[in-house]
């Protein structure tokens, strides 16, 4: 394991100081990790501080004096209301307005946090604009003293006249959640109406159209608005005329059984083969009065059988001259027959007489089978049976099927090259895929030796480090410059080492690049890490550290990656997800990681 030193930047002003700064490690993929010894370890109380790196101010000047209205707060660029007249030295000297966090510079003025701040990103050497002195930011301190002075002065409520309160301005907000005339959304999903606090429980009781009120009929609660859908197309007690028009009012769940019940309902008369149809209520005075009815539909029912019947008997008169027909044929045959044999007994040559003899006998059997056929068909009265129609489907379903028989064999042939051009394409989105993450890559890659590290889906990568199954997570490679040292951050967001299961252990790690050979080894820069806020106050966590020479971490690369180095203790969670501040929001959190390119040689 090797040490080195680390440069301490003070926390935030809401958090109390410790008793050291804070302790950087150095750790591998196995878990390998060592405590680093930081440069110094204390700070005197009564002298300004700084940072050698641009830090976040609020780390600078937290410990330049302690303070007791920590809870009390307000919020800045906001119009108030001064019981009395604000003094000059209570307004910043940049924004001219109340001072919100007051820091005091070397020549004595006094400035917001953010202002001063904000003189800083402006000129890499800010000038103070009452007398143009040079603010030296070494001198800068926080000024707590004058803090509380400002906290403690009287504003009216924005609500005045209506509210006549007179508050202390570090309890402006807390006056604001409990004030009766300030003005506040009402708190019914898809009210989007504005109502005064005071008048707020009479709206949700009586006036709100999002307010749920009780179904007359079912006693389920609705929203008011949604209420008369509900009565017409949910409520299962609603009454509702029936369907029938028997001018009962019945429940929408008992129709169905109204239904088997019903006076009009229609139902069917015991004449219902002969066409006849009646309503339940009327069924009995139906069969009395309609008994002409249905003897006339008897009736018509029965001629039509007639005329079948009178069909039938026509169709079986031909069947009978065609059957008389085939018997003739018969006897004609026969008596040829005779006459043949006569003829064979006269005939010398045998042989001759012989097949024509087989010939007439084979035509005498085929007309008799014939016969056989029709009078079978007669009997059984299939004489309505026309089968050519399925003859000639049969006929069709013959050539469909060859057609089909074909189309299989085509269709084999095209399964084949379908499959050698599924196999081609799967090649083609396989490089196609490996071409874009090589472009997104190249897209996201920083070169100026910054890297913006945006996690998103915080909550679910945390829980997967918690259960073991991705234990840490990298950035994508960021460079020095073009040619310049490979980069990348790696994070454990349960914790590594000392802050495992308590902290997100942040760590720098240098890779294998392509122009290692023309670089100066070891690394030597300085390293910082941050943790961005989301606020646009910028109360960022920043943590500074020098590469140590003597460190493996830092030497030219045998592998694709280094020993990684950092912060196994980089940022609680109970500060990350505190809801009061805005390190996370939507999920995710930003880091940065910024290498100092100070005498650093570019190829």
């Amino acid at each position: 394991g090797t040490t080195f030193s680390s440069e301490t930047c003070l926390p935030p002003a809401d958090e109390s100081p410790p008793a050291s700064s804070s302790l950087l490690r150095q750790s591998g993929c196995q878990g390998a990790f060592e405590e680093l010894v930081p440069v110094s370890t204390s700070l005197p109380s009564a002298s300004p501080m700084a940072c050698d790196e641009p830090t976040a101010l609020s780390g600078i000047f937290s410990r330049q004096n302690s303070s007791s209205s920590s809870s009390l707060d307000f919020e800045p660029d906001a119009d108030y209301k001064f019981v009395e007249r604000l003094e000059e030295r209570y307004k910043c000297a940049y924004c001219h307005l109340v001072l919100h966090n007051p820091h005091q510079t070397g020549c004595g003025h006094r400035f917001c946090q953010h202002c001063i701040l904000a003189l800083r990103e402006l000129n890499a050497v800010p000038t103070c604009p009452v007398d143009k002195e040079t603010i030296k930011m070494h001198e800068v301190f926080k000024d707590n003293c004058c803090k509380r002075e400002v906290l403690n002065l009287h504003v009216f409520c924005k609500n005045f006249p209506d509210c006549n309160s007179k508050v202390i301005l570090g309890r402006y907000q807390e006056h604001l959640q409990q004030c009766l005339f300030e003005s506040m959304q009402c708190t019914n999903d898809g009210c989007q109406e504005q109502i005064l606090r005071k008048d707020l429980k009479e709206h949700l009781g009586h006036h709100c159209k999002f307010r749920e009120e009780r179904c007359q009929y079912c006693n389920t609660y609705v929203v008011l608005i949604n209420i008369k859908n509900h009565e017409k197309n949910d409520c299962p007690d609603f009454p509702v005329p029936c369907l029938q028009n028997c001018s009962q009012i019945i429940l929408k769940r008992e129709i169905e059984k109204h239904h088997a019940v019903c006076p009009e309902a229609e139902v069917d008369c015991p004449y219902k083969q002969y066409g006849c149809h009646v309503k339940r209520g009327k069924l009995a005075e139906h069969e009395n009065s309609a008994l002409r009815e249905h003897m006339l539909q008897i009736l018509d029912k029965n001629s039509r059988l007639e005329e079948q019947i009178s069909d039938l008997y026509k169709s079986l008169e031909c069947k009978e001259i065609k059957i008389q027909q085939l018997a003739d044929a018969i006897k004609k045959c026969e008596k040829e027959f005779r006459q043949y044999s006569q003829l064979f007994g006269n005939n010398s040559n045998l042989m001759v007489s012989t097949q024509a003899l087989a010939s007439h006998l084979d035509k005498s059997a085929r007309l008799e089978s014939q016969v056989k056929q029709l009078i079978q068909m007669a009997n059984q009265q299939q004489n309505k049976l026309d089968l050519r129609p399925l003859f000639d489907t049969i006929e069709n379903m013959k050539q469909k099927i060859a057609m089909m028989e074909t189309y299989d064999q085509r269709l084999v042939v095209l399964e084949d090259q379908s499959s050698k051009h599924d196999l081609q394409i799967n090649i083609h989105k396989a490089q196609l895929n490996k071409n874009e993450e090589r472009f997104k890559l190249l897209e996201g890659t920083c070169y100026n030796g910054k890297l913006i590290w945006k996690i998103t889906d915080y909550k679910m990568k945390k829980k997967e480090a918690v259960e073991g199954r991705v234990l840490s997570i990298a950035s994508q490679p960021f460079y020095t410059s073009r040619c310049g040292y490979r980069l990348c951050a790696r994070a454990y967001l349960n914790g590594d080492g000392s802050g495992k299961g308590t902290h997100i252990s942040l760590y720098f790690v240098v890779m294998r690049g392509e122009f290692d050979s023309l670089l100066l080894w070891p690394f030597k820069q300085k390293v910082t890490l941050m943790l961005l806020d989301q606020s646009g106050k910028k109360n960022h966590i920043v943590e500074v550290f020098r590469a140590d020479p003597n460190s493996s971490s830092f030497k030219r690369p045998d592998g694709e990656m280094n020993i990684a180095s950092g912060c196994p203790r980089f940022v609680s969670h109970a500060v990350l997800e505190n809801t009061k501040n805005t390190y996370i929001r939507d999920d995710t959190l930003f880091l940065k990681v910024v290498v100092d390119l100070t005498d650093l040689e570019e190829l």
